[in-house]
């Protein structure tokens, strides 16, 4: 499983980071976290405002901080 994490690496993008983090180890998913900070990029995949957070392509939020139980029912959804 992959976690974009659509951001230029502000507060709230490692906010997003950390929560995603913890979320994996409380789901006990097997995934990894990849970082998007080209905003081409940011813009390609539709987010029009960071932080966005992705699970295998598919976009789950953006232009807000999303909780660890939130993170975690996403990744448990997709397991």
């Amino acid at each position: 499983m992959k976690i974009e994490i659509y951001g230029t690496g502000c507060g709230n993008c490692k906010a997003v980071e950390k929560n995603a983090e913890k979320a994996i180890k409380d789901a006990d998913a097997d995934a990894e976290i990849v970082k998007i900070q080209e905003m081409d990029k940011i813009f390609e995949a539709g987010i029009t405002g960071t932080p966005g957070l992705g699970i295998d392509g598919e976009i789950k939020s953006m232009g807000r901080i999303p909780s660890v139980d939130e993170i975690k029912k996403w990744i448990e959804s997709k397991k």
